[in-house]
This record gives C-alpha cells, structure tokens and sequence, in this order.
C-alpha cells in the first residue's frame, strides 16, 4: 500500500496524506505501482467521460476528459515533453560532449520555448482528434482506449527506466533510471496484461474478435517504440532524466491512440 500511495503522490496531484520517512529506496520501489496508478488514472478518465456525457455534447466531453488526464498528471508530463523538445531543438556544435551539455541546460531552464509549445500543442491536439475518431467505433474500443492510455504509458515509463541510464546525477529521475530490475518489469507487465484479459470480458458485447491478437502486437510494438526512443534520448543527452521520462510517457500516448486507429481501419 506505501509503494502505491508513494507512486500517487509522484506521478498525480491527488492529495495524499503525508508519509513519514520515506526513503530513496522506497521511492524507487513505488515503481511497481505505476501501472497501477495509470489504471487509476484511466477510471477517472472513463467516470469522466461518462458523467460529463449527460451534461455537455460529445466534442466538449473529450476535451474536458483530456484537461482532466492533464491535471491529474500536474501537467508534469507535458512540461517534461516541451523541456525535451526544446532541448533537442538546440544547434549542435559538432562536439557531442558540449551539444549535451547545453541540451541539459535548455532542460534546467524553467522557460518553455516556441519548439517546446509546438510540441504540447500538437500532442493534445492528436490525441483529442484520434479519441474523436476512436469515439466513432464501438463503446468498448472508445471506453478501453480511455482507461489504457495512462496505463500502457506508465509501463513505458517503467520499461525506459529498465534500458535507460541517468543522464544527471540529482533530480527525482535519477532515483528510478537504471534502478529497476527485472522483477519490476515483470510484475508490472502481468499488471497489464491482466487488464488486457479482463476488459475484454466486462465488455464481451462489444469486443472484436481480433482484439486478443491486437493485445499481443500493441506490447511488442510499444516496447520496441519505447527502446527506440531510449537510445535516442541516451544519444543526444546521455542518458534520461525526469523530463525525458516524462516525453517518453506523452510521446506513448500518442502513439498508442495512433495504433488502435491504425488497427480499427485496417482489420476491423
């Protein structure tokens, strides 16, 4: 229960009473929660969308739904999104020690800049267009879309840790990259797949008969698109950090929601 009230209290702004005594490697243990948190997440997300239904029409209700993903996340996500972004978009110099030295800067800079704008911009505005056109399909790829976008990016937080290496040595960051073993990566994937087994079956109705088969190549592809960009982050900044966690989160969102559209327009 302490790993996942410390899990809550990092990743959300839901309010949790003060635990005493916490140490770095409680933090680092709170990690096997993630997943759990992003399941949290995606049941306010579907209360969210359901309530909100009643009441306004159905352009305004995705949009509230995703204010309230934003602010439960503290906008944490996003800010890491824009630093990244920004960062990346810096000159190189020719000399790999000095380009990642000043992308690390751009990082430290509270300033969000044009690049980093563009980038929450359009990661808002594709994951409200792509809920638009999921909306159009059955209630239950509409409903499960909205409770496994959090969920699958909390486990690509969790993969990226496992692969990624710090990239600075204080931050909150530093605290999990490269100090999560296998027993985490595990534990968090049954975590997942036993959502995937089980949505299925409260929405039996509804559910497609190829959507096992999309369970089974939606691990594979958003773990292959999570290893990716670790070494591309590993590459250009050294390694990862908070912020880079946190545009690796909004970045599987995104493609997340791209690949159940790729999936509904091609087999379904």
């Amino acid at each position: 229960m302490k790993k996942l009230l410390i899990a809550l209290q990092f990743l959300t702004i839901i309010p949790i009473k003060n635990i005493k005594e916490i140490s770095e490697e409680d933090i680092a243990k709170s990690a096997q929660a993630f997943v759990i948190v992003g399941i949290i997440q995606g049941a306010l997300l579907l209360a969210t969308d359901y309530m909100v239904g009643m009441v306004f029409p159905d352009n305004l209700v995705l949009a509230i739904v995703l204010l309230v993903l934003v602010l439960s996340n503290g906008g944490f996500h996003l800010d890491g999104l824009a630093d990244t972004f920004d960062a990346l978009a810096v000159k190189s110099e020719g000399d790999i020690d000095i380009d990642r030295k000043k992308r690390l800067s751009v990082m430290k800079d509270s300033k969000t800049g044009s690049i980093g704008v563009i980038a929450i911009v359009f990661s808002l505005a594709i994951k409200y267009l792509s809920l638009k056109n999921i909306s159009y399909f059955s209630p239950f790829t509409h409903y499960s879309s909205l409770i496994l976008m959090p969920t699958i990016s909390k486990w690509t937080m969790i993969i990226s840790m496992f692969h990624g290496r710090p990239s600075m040595k204080e931050g909150l960051g530093s605290i999990f990259i490269g100090r999560i073993g296998s027993k985490v990566v595990i534990s968090s994937t049954l975590i997942l797949f036993l959502l995937l087994m089980l949505l299925p079956m409260f929405f039996s109705r509804y559910t497609p008969s190829s959507q096992y088969i999309f369970y089974g190549a939606l691990l594979i592809v958003m773990y292959l698109f999570c290893y990716i960009w670790v070494s591309f982050f590993n590459k250009r900044f050294g390694g990862l950090n908070g912020d880079t966690l946190g545009a690796i989160s909004e970045i599987t969102e995104v493609s997340f929601l791209l690949l159940v559209l790729i999936w509904l327009r091609l087999f379904i």
